[in-house]
């Protein structure tokens, strides 16, 4: 009977070969947009999972109120590390580790410029890095080195680094060994590199000085382990005060309130937002949504094949007649029709590995992705074999008990007629596929809007010409001398140095002081930037009043304002206000305009502009605009090459390091356009399937009404209408539908930082709508429209 059923199927596929096409190759692009989201979902779900100790490492986070906001933070004091290693037995590990950063590595003739961490002997074993070669406690000694695979390649090529020295800075040398794997991409822990903690306290002594003993400074990371016994909830209340009984300033304390808490690995990616001191959630309300979407291109798939299925049941319904009189019950035509949904189903599927295959390369590089078919996991089969099953039995349920239903007696006397009734579902299909392909376009619309809000958005000062250099040994001993040579060869016309580039800001600091404060405003936050002169010129920032910091002037305790730290001070006229840091008098020389560093879709913060020649970490320089940019770039690389001679000439232009602040919402933006694109399409070959069938049923209509004169024109409108009506009553459903999701999610931005709806989006959107619709379907309503009238008349 199995095999009686898919011969059936099969001549049903070869005879009816345009609408077959039509369902496999709608039904094969909701599959294939399916399956790529679920790659995505899978590979976003699964991040970090290739640790061992997955279910057992966190990261120590601390909860404090600034100015009344309870915010959460990654950046945890110095001493944390040592404290939590040595005071509390619940943790089998723990690595103190820094943000990471670039150095330069050389080994011979070669030198590369690398990103690493400085990080905890005992992250090896935690992170169960995977030791290719080498020791399996390769960080224990201070003067040691661990490369990833690529690395090592690069400084060594085929020779074994085992043993090898490599020059760290052009100062210290250090020894290679081990060489592990590089993470995969969705890994939370990114290096070329692993270099032991104890030797940043060697490197830089200040740490030891300053921060030793310090726990109100918090610029590192801890990770740790607990034991697999050990219960999470437990060690969260042994350290929670763990901070907070270091601290002596009592007033500090009672406004901060400092308090330490454990973040689940498992939680590291998809649960990174924090509210008030609460996990909020974070990127996983983007799987859930895209999720969602790739369900919704399904169904529109799906709905493609019911009307196609259903419109045309009028062929079949002889059929149905004559097994129904021979003895078929409804239960074995069900099986019938639905072996021949699984049919189109399974062949659907073939075709949408296909696709999958040849888009998926471009789908990582849009993603940042490393994601794969899977096609040895027998996981991977079975779960694609449940797809396509789950798949071909909702494409083809509905049609399945719609056919089966039909009365013998009826038929066989060709009483069925297809009158309104008959349509009515077909109707309320074709409007929940389009309106749901609105709903997309609307959405795809307004990502747009705010992506470009976000960029159009002035950010007080020029980053166009501008580009930014890691700071060097080298190049501090020799700062004088490189910024004459490259003003005098005329590529660059400022230079500046600062403790963070142009597109960030890396610190904030509270204890300032100001004229009519309270006690509790000295935990208030400020963002800080440290730099030495021609900052404001460089960086093209117009000052509003006062003056930048200058050689003619002892500016060692001198501060720049922006507009938001004088509105959050209160100063009428700043310019000459006297203040204390940390009880360290500081008088304000300048205030400038609110300048945007870091994200396009916050407030600004106050920021105040610190002078400081031994805090600095950034060289920042003004391009020549008289001069092409790779003129310019050439004439500096052999000057950096003799005054940093360790590192590769590299740089930033702040203009593209700005624009990747937009990547995530141009991320979201872009997968919500491929979406919406790809389920208008399905919509479109459903429209043109139910278009032709229309045609072909109205074949003798449109013959006598030409016979008695109908234009062509009139002949397009009349089979055009039905259509445009059900496309307006989609839009009018998605409108309202559109507008509330978009309208919640533009929530996730602040205020003054957040595009508005406009009614022009959903004017656009129903003209879009119409224009598809119409150029969708004249093609078979012209066809029909020009047909010589006497063949279809002729059959009667």
């Amino acid at each position: 009977m199995f095999k009686n059923y898919l011969k059936i199927a099969w001549r049903n596929v070869v005879k009816n070969k345009t609408y077959s096409i039509i369902n496999i190759l709608g039904l094969a692009t909701g599959m294939a947009v399916a399956i790529i989201i679920g790659l995505w979902m899978y590979d976003e779900v699964s991040a970090n999972k290739n640790f061992e100790n997955y279910d057992t490492i966190y990261q120590v986070m601390m909860n404090q109120t600034f100015d009344g906001n309870r915010g959460s933070q990654q950046a945890l004091p110095y001493p944390l590390g040592e404290e939590l290693k040595n005071k509390f037995p619940d943790f089998k590990a723990v690595a103190m580790c820094d943000w990471g950063q670039r150095h330069s590595l050389v080994y011979g003739e070669k030198k590369i410029s690398k990103f690493g961490h400085f990080i905890g002997e005992e992250a090896v074993s935690m992170f169960s890095l995977n030791i290719l070669d080498g020791s399996k406690n390769p960080l224990h000694d201070p003067y040691s080195i661990v490369l990833t695979k690529e690395t090592a390649g690069i400084l060594f090529g085929s020779t074994n680094p085992i043993g090898k020295t490599i020059k760290l800075d052009n100062q210290t040398d250090l020894k290679v060994t081990a060489v592990v794997d590089k993470e995969p991409k969705n890994s939370s822990l990114s290096f070329d590199y692993l270099i032991p903690f104890q030797l940043e306290e060697i490197l830089y002594p200040w740490i030891k000085q300053y921060h030793k003993a310090n726990w109100g400074n918090n610029s590192w990371q801890v990770f740790v382990q607990l034991f697999n016994n050990t219960n999470p909830q437990s060690a969260n209340a042994k350290i929670k005060d763990v901070v907070i009984a270091h601290f002596t300033d009592e007033n500090t304390l009672k406004h901060i309130k400092p308090e330490v808490f454990l973040h689940p690995m498992r939680k590291w990616r998809l649960y990174s937002d924090f509210e008030n001191g609460i996990n909020t959630g974070g990127f996983i309300k983007y799987v859930r949504m895209f999720g969602i979407l790739g369900l919704i291109v399904l169904l529109i798939a799906c709905i493609n094949f019911m009307n196609l299925s259903t419109a045309r049941s009028e062929k079949r319904a002889k059929e149905v007649g004559v097994r129904k009189a021979v003895g078929s019950g409804r239960k074995q035509l069900i099986n019938q029709f639905l072996n021949e949904s699984l049919l189109m189903s399974a062949f659907a599927f073939i075709l949408a590995l296909g696709m999958v295959a040849l888009v998926l390369p471009y789908f990582n590089k849009l993603t940042d992705k490393e994601m794969s078919l899977q096609m040895a996991n027998p996981v991977f089969w079975l779960i694609m074999i449940l797809f396509t099953i789950i798949t071909g039995l909702l494409a083809g349920s509905y049609p399945a008990f719609y056919l089966s239903s039909f009365n013998p007696v009826r038929v066989l006397k060709g009483n069925l007629k297809a009158g309104r009734s008959s349509s009515l579902p077909r109707k309320i299909l074709v409007v929940i596929q389009f309106a749901s392909s609105v709903v997309l376009m609307i959405g795809t619309i307004i990502v747009y809007q705010q992506i470009q809000y976000g960029k159009n958005k002035p950010i007080g000062f020029n980053n166009k010409g501008l580009i930014s250099v890691d700071w060097s040994d080298d190049i501090a001993k020799h700062f004088d001398a490189l910024e004459q040579e490259l003003l005098s060869s005329g590529a660059a016309i400022s230079i500046c140095q600062s403790n963070s580039p142009p597109s960030n800001i890396y610190s904030n600091n509270n204890g300032w002081e100001w004229s009519g404060s309270q006690p509790v405003e000295k935990s208030v936050v400020f963002s800080t930037i440290t730099t030495t002169y021609n900052y404001t010129k460089t960086l093209g920032i117009k000052l509003l009043a006062g003056r930048d910091f200058s050689k003619g002037f002892a500016d060692s305790n001198s501060v720049i304002l922006n507009e938001a730290a004088v509105k959050r001070m209160r100063l009428k006229n700043p310019v000459g206000e006297q203040l204390k840091w940390n009880d360290r008098p500081m008088t304000v020389i300048g205030v400038i305009p609110d300048i945007q560093m870091q994200s396009p879709y916050r407030p600004i913060s106050p920021l105040t502009i610190i002078f400081d020649k031994a805090w600095v970490g950034n060289l920042d320089i003004r391009l020549n605009p008289g001069m092409p940019v790779s003129k310019a770039l050439a004439l500096m690389k052999p000057v950096f090459t003799r005054y940093n001679p360790a590192y590769p000439f590299e740089y930033r232009f702040a203009d593209e390091e700005y624009a990747k602040k937009f990547d995530y919402e141009e991320l979201v933006g872009n997968l919500a356009a491929i979406i919406a694109a790809l389920a208008i399409f399905i919509s479109c070959l459903g429209l043109f399937g139910l278009a032709s069938f229309t045609a072909e049923q109205r074949v003798k209509e449109i013959g006598v009404r030409k016979v008695l004169g109908a234009s062509v024109f009139n002949l397009w409108r009349l089979l055009s209408k039905d259509f445009v009506i059900l496309v307006l009553l989609s839009c009018a459903i998605a409108i309202p539908v559109g507008w509330y999701c978009m309208n919640e999610w533009l929530k996730n931005y602040d205020d003054k930082y957040r595009t508005n709806i406009n009614v022009e989006v959903f004017v656009l959107v129903i003209l879009v709508a119409i224009v598809i619709t119409l150029l969708t379907i004249s093609f078979q309503a012209i066809k029909a429209a020009i047909a010589n009238p006497v063949k279809s008349l002729r059959t009667e």
